[in-house]
């Protein structure tokens, strides 16, 4: 079994990094169970629409907010996954950072896929992608629109994955992500998800919220409306079992090289 949560955090036009800390600290004080690890939106540190302030607000991986986010899981004794614009000789990533419940960087991953120019001129493109443990769980990273590609999901499951874990910034309009597309992701791979993001306004961006933790069945655990708080569910690896045994995807993929004779 393994205890997750996700927060969905309340947007703020004014970046506050210090009151993002001690928003997360007092929803985890108020978990009704202690979560073994929390997911935080996309750019949880200084918010998805602050433009510029992304480059100010850029840390290393090892940063100061890191490491107040360690004392957290230090504190509650839990993981915590986050996004945050990470600083490094080259430029500024779009980053998750996993720290350990010992406050510890256990991971640490760099958006691959930039979706849009807002995110091209503010952010290099990372490569690879990162995954974890805790206890027997492997768990894999991605941010936001990476989620939206049925291949990393089902790469992370073919390498063991059994949870991924994803900070988002998802705005109203894209409603159909966090309702059809991320169940559609976690039912065809026999996976859970966990989805991170933000709720409220900021600046000119009204995030969904909608954050959610879904099964291996396709189906919703728990999942937030529109305003900020914790969500959590406690996760059984039997259920992955069960869902690739109904349907096997994974294992039946293979005979699609039967059919490439038709694919031109």
């Amino acid at each position: 079994m393994l205890r997750t949560a996700v927060f969905q955090s309340k947007a703020q036009a004014i970046p506050s990094p210090e009151a993002r800390i001690t928003e997360l600290s007092g929803a985890l004080n108020s978990a009704s169970t202690a979560p073994q690890i929390v997911v935080c939106p996309e750019l949880f540190l200084s918010g998805y629409g602050c433009g510029e302030m992304n480059h100010t607000l850029a840390e290393a991986s090892d940063g100061s907010f890191t490491r107040k986010i360690g004392e957290v899981a230090r504190a509650h004794r839990c993981c915590i996954v986050y996004g945050y614009p990470e600083r490094t000789e080259d430029g500024v990533y779009n980053s998750a950072a996993v720290v350990a419940e010992d406050g510890s960087v256990v991971a640490n991953h760099r958006k691959t896929l930039l979706p849009n120019a807002y995110e091209r001129s503010l952010f290099l493109t990372g490569s690879g992608f990162s995954s974890f443990a805790i206890e027997n769980w492997k768990i894999a990273v991605a941010i936001c629109y990476e989620v939206e590609f049925p291949e990393i999901l089902r790469s992370a499951a073919l390498q063991g994955a059994d949870l991924v874990v994803v900070p988002t910034a998802l705005t109203q309009q894209w409603g159909i992500v966090a309702h059809q597309v991320v169940p559609t992701r976690a039912f065809e791979s026999g996976i859970f998800v966990a989805y991170a993001n933000h709720s409220g306004e900021e600046n000119n961006l009204s995030y969904l919220g909608a954050s959610c933790i879904v099964g291996p069945s396709g189906k919703d655990l728990e999942r937030a409306g529109a305003s900020d708080g914790l969500i959590e569910a406690t996760l059984d690896k039997a259920e992955i079992t069960r869902a690739r045994k109904v349907l096997p995807y994974l294992e039946d993929r293979m005979r699609l090289r039967d059919f490439t004779d038709f694919i031109q």
